[in-house]
């Protein structure tokens, strides 16, 4: 236990932006106010909790990136729509300036 307790000490946890110690010291204090009965409906209340805000956070990141495509589609008809007119004018165009292409040859 001693060893655990250490280790807790010294490994930096990416979680909340607090070291696994601070934690260890968070859970027993916990653990005293509430008692080990109610340590799991607490434990399963706040991992609900993190589920619902990570689903939260995964829907809003789908929607951004929904969007983006959708926005992006949508630049990409309006350039479409913008060069036909142009890529229509191209070949009659080229057409008539055949015969003064042979001149200069």
């Amino acid at each position: 236990m001693e060893r655990l307790f250490y280790f807790c000490l010294q490994y930096k946890s990416t979680m909340f932006g607090m070291s696994g110690g601070e934690i260890v010291i968070i859970l027993l204090i916990v653990l005293v106010f509430f008692g080990s009965k109610s340590m799991p409906k607490i434990a399963r209340t706040l991992g609900r909790g993190m589920r619902q805000i990570k689903d939260a956070t995964q829907d809003i990141q789908r929607d951004i990136q929904d969007s983006v495509v959708d926005t992006e589609s949508g630049i990409g008809n309006t350039v479409k729509d913008i060069k036909k007119p142009f890529e229509d004018m191209e070949k009659p165009i080229s057409d008539i300036s055949k015969p003064f292409k042979n001149i200069d040859q």
